[in-house]
């Protein structure tokens, strides 16, 4: 997915996380479908976002007539994602902001939040993997030394 500037001027932070809910769905949809274009199998067919807005999780789940909100200028273009929820095609999920992968590659993070958002990741000290590893590190770092001095 690319990401770039939002062109458009939000009044606020429901109005924003819609417009990114809703472009962020279109682009997974548009994914899904290359995918299953390509003859690759999706574990479901539906797809999760997840969303750090109570709000904006409500506008898109909640029945029209239960809303009640102060969004009546958002252009209707951007309520569609209603519609895919509705048909079950996308669902959204509410994960709290400190759980939101997301937030580490497009916010900077303080050094004690850093090895909580790797481990977030899946990703692991590299001195781990050795660790685990039943033959020792030097006998490794031999090893590689060889390969290089082979390819010289």
């Amino acid at each position: 997915m690319v990401s770039n500037k939002q062109d458009t001027v939000t009044t606020s932070t429901t109005e924003a996380e819609l417009l990114a809910l809703s472009q962020v769905a279109k682009e997974a949809l548009f994914l899904s479908r290359l995918l299953k274009e390509l003859n690759i199998q999706l574990d479901t067919p539906s797809i999760t976002i997840q969303c750090d807005n109570k709000q904006t999780i409500r506008l898109v789940t909640e029945e029209v007539s239960k809303l009640q909100t102060k969004l009546r200028h958002v252009d209707i273009h951007n309520h569609w994602i209603r519609q895919e929820v509705s048909t079950g095609r996308i669902s959204v999920e509410y994960i709290p902001t400190a759980d939101m992968i997301a937030d580490g590659l497009t916010k900077s993070l303080p050094p004690n939040k850093w090895p909580e958002f790797l481990e977030q990741l899946g990703l692991v000290p590299a001195k781990e993997i050795l660790a685990r590893n039943s033959a020792p590190l030097e006998e490794i770092q031999e090893k590689l030394e060889n390969l290089v001095v082979s390819l010289e």
